[in-house]
């Protein structure tokens, strides 16, 4: 049943994949960045860039940080698939999730639409949707297991708190540790509910789920739900048979691809000054994205920036007068590997795929209804 219904319409896939979309996110992360140079910025903080032949190495590494996150997504979306996306095709769909995730609010990402993208490059809806619901399972449970180890690792007072001189418990009233606890508090749920379903219940969570949006305010929402429990089901089916083999390679990639992401703040810190503490900055890096969770704004724009600019100010050696300025500089550069990248090439990806799947099909049609006719 699940292969026969369509995961999203096809306009609002088109809708969200328009490269049109670039403008807002950008221009978001611009006016925070416009903000930031009218009321904080020193020129003088450029002098402390030193670019030269050692930062140019390690601003490269940080690329290929970078790089080595997206190696790892497309090879764990080929090992979901049982290797039925070539390397090419599970390119495209790695390229288009990430495109339509940055320009997509936090809160809602590029998951809808990623069904669709591995559903127009062979794979059945069912299929589609259980890699897409497995591959979020892994995700989060990376976050579900990372952030508590952290914090048994590192001292919540150095994990949470800048240039901090507050001791024993004072962190936990920290604005930056209660944003953690609730971006975590969400991914945990997530990670507890479709895991339950996939490895445990399926049917139990599914008639659990129908009979929750049963309830007058939340009957609008049902459809929705029993297509949510019918995801589960056909994930259960596909993955719950799985043996050890499976699960340890597509959980090593996973954790490849967001530990490579972290240690880009790290690589563009060590281009310009000298680095200590690189664990505390990975930790801070992860917690960052789980406080980016809630962000509202597409790919988290603005909100990243302001983040980072706080929160990993600690480790740039500048004056009071000009760590801010210095800090947004480093920011400024890190989007430049971490999010930019993503626009672009959803910029040059999407128009042909959209044309490919969606205008060329939709020609082809019409011409054949006029030669009927």
């Amino acid at each position: 049943m699940a292969d026969q219904r369509a995961p999203v319409s096809n306009q609002e896939v088109v809708k969200r994949i328009r490269t049109r979309n670039i403008i807002l996110p950008v221009l978001i992360g611009l006016s925070v960045v416009i903000w930031f140079i009218l009321k904080k910025f020193n020129t003088d903080s450029l002098g402390i860039l030193n670019f030269n032949a050692r930062s140019l190495l390690y601003l490269g590494l940080a690329f290929c940080f970078m790089l080595g996150r997206d190696l790892g997504y497309i090879i764990r979306i080929r090992i979901l698939t049982e290797k039925d996306l070539s390397w090419s095709k599970a390119f495209r769909v790695i390229m288009l999730w990430e495109f339509t995730s940055a320009i997509s609010p936090s809160t809602v990402g590029g998951t809808a639409v990623a069904v669709v993208f591995i559903h127009k490059e062979g794979i059945t809806v069912g299929r589609s949707t259980s890699v897409v619901l497995i591959t979020s399972f892994l995700d989060e449970l990376y976050f579900v297991i990372m952030f508590p180890l952290l914090l048994m690792l590192i001292k919540g007072n150095n994990l949470f708190m800048n240039n901090s001189i507050m001791t024993g418990r004072e962190w936990f009233f920290n604005e930056l540790f209660l944003a953690a606890v609730i971006g975590y508090s969400i991914k945990l749920a997530w990670v507890l509910v479709v895991g339950y379903g996939i490895f445990i219940n399926p049917e139990g969570l599914k008639s659990l789920v129908v009979r929750i949006f049963r309830i007058p305010f939340l009957r609008r929402w049902k459809e929705a739900a029993m297509n949510a429990g019918d995801d589960i089901v056909t994930s259960s089916v596909h993955f719950r048979t799985k043996g050890i083999k499976f699960w340890l390679r597509a959980g090593f990639t996973t954790f490849l691809s967001w530990s490579s992401r972290y240690w880009v703040a790290n690589a563009i810190l060590v281009a310009f000054f000298s680095v200590n503490d690189h664990f505390l900055i990975f930790a801070r890096q992860l917690v960052m994205w789980i406080m980016m969770l809630i962000s509202p704004t597409p790919g988290g724009s603005g909100i990243a920036e302001l983040i980072f600019t706080r929160y990993l100010s600690d480790f740039v050696p500048a004056g009071p007068e000009l760590i801010d300025s210095t800090t947004l500089a480093i920011a400024l550069i890190w989007r430049a590997i971490s999010y930019y990248p993503y626009l672009i090439m959803g910029a040059i990806i999407a128009p042909a795929w959209v044309n490919r799947h969606f205008i060329s099909g939709r020609r082809t049609k019409k011409a054949g209804t006029a030669e009927k006719e």
